[in-house]
């Protein structure tokens, strides 16, 4: 008896010449940078933190944008970085948590490109953020039980933009094999 065989996910070198616009969505700690960086030796194609670009083009850190112009200055400017991407052919663009809540950035998202939520467990996101706190303005002064409530909440004001997100990756679905059958259903 003759088993039918999967077709290998196409390389870099065979989506070249296709437009490959990623957007990778979810809370902070779930793994959007770490996926971008895979998903872009992976597929040979540009990878971007829309959060350092922001900070890159304001020679400031998000923290100090902040506190100095406050959060709408903020989502105003990463809206614009945001926009600057229909301009790319191809690439793995890691958004700010916040970045889908803001100024109808998702339907545009959606429109541009794939979006893929990376949708992790709140216990999973403490566990990961414990150890950067210090890196992280919104949660450096808050306890273990203070920052579980606080994503809690955060994931609740989100999770209606999230859910809009043409793909969800959850748990266990959050690995190399189900970004790249994504990837493959689109190139």
């Amino acid at each position: 008896m003759a088993t039918k065989t999967s077709q290998p996910l196409k390389t870099g070198a065979e989506i070249k010449n296709k437009e490959l616009k990623i957007f990778l969505i979810g809370m902070m700690g779930s793994g959007k940078s770490y996926w971008a960086a895979k998903l872009k030796k992976k597929l040979k194609i540009p990878a971007y933190d829309l959060d350092n670009l922001v900070e890159i083009m304001e020679e400031r850190t998000i923290a100090e944008i902040f506190e100095e112009n406050g959060e709408a200055f903020f989502r105003k400017e990463e809206t614009k970085m945001l926009k600057l991407f229909s301009e790319k052919k191809q690439f793995i663009l890691s958004c700010g948590g916040g970045t889908p809540c803001f100024n109808e950035n998702m339907d545009w998202m959606n429109k541009q490109g794939i979006t893929i939520w990376i949708d992790e467990p709140i216990d999973v996101l403490v566990q990961r953020l414990m150890v950067e706190k210090d890196h992280r303005p919104l949660i450096s002064k808050l306890n273990n039980h203070e920052l579980a409530n606080f994503l809690a909440a955060k994931l609740a004001e989100r999770q209606l933009f999230y859910s809009q997100a043409q793909h969800t990756l959850t748990g266990a679905q959050i690995s190399e094999p189900s970004f790249l059958k994504i990837v493959e259903q689109h190139a």
